[in-house]
């Protein structure tokens, strides 16, 4: 393995960016404004796994968008992380009433739309626009979500302890996801270091998580939920990696 990789998590400033050079063990983590920004870093990754929704579907069918269905019943009293994620207009909505109407017209049954989910809708909105504009990204681009990166990390299974409680960053929790992140080959003084300002010490390891599973899916290791992916009517997948 001979380039650069990324991890991708999103944060109130823009987005944490975690270039990994596997083969040397250098870690390059700053904040990016922009999804966009990833396609001219100068580390120039090969693989690029952010924790987003990347494929929507115009209509939700009972099953869901589908991945999120599978990755669930893997993450025991961690699976509430795994929003569901409604259609393509409803992300696009401009504003919460209309985007709860759109999610309700575009699925069957009828869905409701999760305020939580409402919040990052800007960032799904981020990393669609880009790949739908940008085949080259799109196709280096692959969905991950950082529980069930920590639950491969984990030797398929879920996580004792959650990252947060009632909001704040949860030691323990920290604590068990560093120690997984160190057993995936990230040095203590990484794992251990200052977030960059504007992000949180959570969102720095769920961009290491990623990271980790971007190597995995370099070296042809991980596995997409479901495998085969499926596709949305613009050809993006529809798929979490692990």
């Amino acid at each position: 393995m001979a380039h650069w990789l990324a991890g991708a998590d999103g944060c109130r400033i823009g987005w944490v960016a975690a270039f990994w050079h596997p083969r040397s063990g250098e870690l390059r983590v700053r904040i990016l404004d922009r999804f966009i920004d990833f396609a001219s870093a100068p580390e120039k990754p090969g693989v690029i796994a952010v924790d987003m929704p990347i494929g929507l579907p115009g209509h939700i069918g009972p099953d869901g968008r589908g991945p999120e269905r599978l990755v669930r019943p893997l993450l025991g009293m961690r699976q509430s992380s795994v929003f569901s994620v409604p259609s393509r207009a409803a992300v696009h909505a401009p504003d919460f009433r209309e985007a709860c109407r759109l999610a309700a017209e575009t699925s069957e049954p009828p869905r409701q739309l999760s305020k939580q989910l409402f919040m990052i809708a800007p960032k799904m909105r981020e990393v669609d626009g880009a790949l739908r504009a940008d085949p080259k990204l799109a196709a280096r681009t692959f969905e991950v979500h950082p529980e069930v990166a920590f639950w491969r990390l984990n030797g398929d299974r879920a996580l004792s302890e959650p990252k947060k409680v009632k909001g704040t960053p949860y030691p323990p929790g920290l604590a068990l996801r560093r120690r997984l992140l160190f057993g995936a080959g990230f040095a203590k003084s990484i794992l251990e270091a200052a977030p960059p300002r504007g992000a949180g010490p959570d969102d720095v390891l769920d961009a290491l998580a990623c990271a980790a599973i971007a190597q995995r899916i370099d070296a042809g290791l991980a596995r997409p939920f479901p495998d085969p992916p499926g596709r949305d009517e613009h050809g993006l997948p529809i798929a979490i990696w692990a």
